[in-house]
């Protein structure tokens, strides 16, 4: 069962992985030009879940991640 409270964690990268689905957790991290990026992990995979599926990156080590900053096909979604 989803957890219902909020958490926040601060990383050094953009991340997608499969331990913090359904942890309802809200991730920030500095982008390459120094700007905070926010985003609401569940809400990402949920929209992009067939996409982050079908990478082999997320088969095989069940996580996707971006060093520099948040990948244009997450750019548009509404985070919060």
């Amino acid at each position: 069962m989803p957890t219902t409270k909020k958490t926040t964690k601060t990383t050094n990268r953009f991340i997608i992985s499969k331990s913090l689905i359904g942890k309802n957790t809200i991730i920030t991290f500095k982008n390459n030009k120094g700007d905070d990026c926010t985003y609401d992990h569940d809400k990402v995979y949920t929209t992009l879940k067939d996409r982050f599926e079908e990478m082999d990156c997320f088969k095989k080590y069940k996580n996707y991640t971006n060093t520099n900053n948040l990948p244009l096909f997450v750019r548009n979604i509404e985070f919060i």
